[in-house]
């Protein structure tokens, strides 16, 4: 089953709760590309981590795949348990929410191997215990989210798109961007109607932003070396962060002029995580 990875087309902080949480208003979209989970019967709750992601990463309880799964068997009390592998394709804490994305999956595959249906609210508390972008990514459908990520709503009639994702593989944790923001808070980016094409798409993009980016590069100030790389490839119409980063991503009109840039800029940055991928437009079935 493919997890696949969140982009934050734009993301504007908003406000503070008095806990300390900061309130977003996000457009969140999600890129034909991603980890992999697989399930097979068993009686107890394991997980096996791989892929080129993968080394180093704790399996024990703490992961929220394995915290996914007991949370799910907790619900419905189902007493059977399940083997997981993970096979970890996305660069980690790189803000396209690989993670989260891994424990949505784990979530509805397990609704379907243990024959269980608690339904979309239960799965979404679940969700929303877990982290914040869980919600978001359980839905898995290009979405509008505010609040902390627990309100969301459906972005319908986006045009196709295509990500050329972008990662120079250092690890950005999302507390450190937080705490490093700076300055007044943003208003709201909601769109009374959908663009009528790519090119309406790029332009209201391009009138919003990403709240988190000058936190993110001064955490990780190669970020701006990414950024600068990807506005400059031909076709890009747009370059920006996605969450707390460190992946950023280039807008494109297709797959030829995305692939063609993908491919000029794993020659100009070898060591770097580059992909090209399709925008989703609708949910994984599951």
């Amino acid at each position: 089953m493919l997890a696949r990875a969140k982009v934050n087309l734009f993301l504007h902080v908003t406000g503070r709760r008095a806990d300390g949480y900061h309130l977003l208003d996000s457009l969140i979209v999600f890129a034909e590309t991603g980890d992999e989970i697989a399930l097979a019967p068993s009686d107890r709750l394991s997980l096996i981590i791989d892929g080129p992601f993968g080394a180093g990463l704790d399996s024990g309880p703490d992961n929220l795949v394995l915290r996914a799964a007991h949370a799910l068997r907790d619900l419905t009390g189902v007493g059977a348990g399940a083997a997981i592998r993970l096979t970890k394709n996305l660069p980690v804490a790189s803000g396209i929410g690989g993670g989260s994305a891994d424990a949505a999956a784990t979530l509805a595959g397990l609704c379907g191997l243990w024959d269980v249906a608690p339904g979309r609210a239960a799965l979404l508390q679940i969700a929303g215990r877990l982290g914040a972008d869980v919600p978001v990514c359980l839905d898995g459908v290009p979405s509008l989210v505010g609040g902390i990520g627990e309100e969301l709503a459906p972005a319908r009639g986006l045009p196709p798109a295509w990500l050329l994702l972008a990662n120079p593989g250092i690890a950005t944790p999302t507390p450190a961007v937080f705490k490093a923001r700076q300055g007044p808070f943003s208003k709201p980016a909601r769109w009374a109607d959908p663009p009528r094409d790519f090119d309406a798409f790029a332009a209201r993009l391009l009138g919003c932003g990403n709240d988190l980016t000058e936190a993110a590069i001064s955490v990780t100030p190669v970020i701006r070396d990414v950024l600068v790389a990807l506005a400059s490839l031909r076709g890009c119409a747009l370059a920006r962060l996605s969450g707390s980063g460190a992946t950023c991503f280039g807008l494109f009109a297709d797959e030829a002029s995305a692939g063609e840039a993908e491919a000029a800029l794993r020659a100009a940055r070898p060591t770097w995580w580059v992909t090209a991928a399709p925008m989703a437009r609708q949910a994984i079935a599951r």
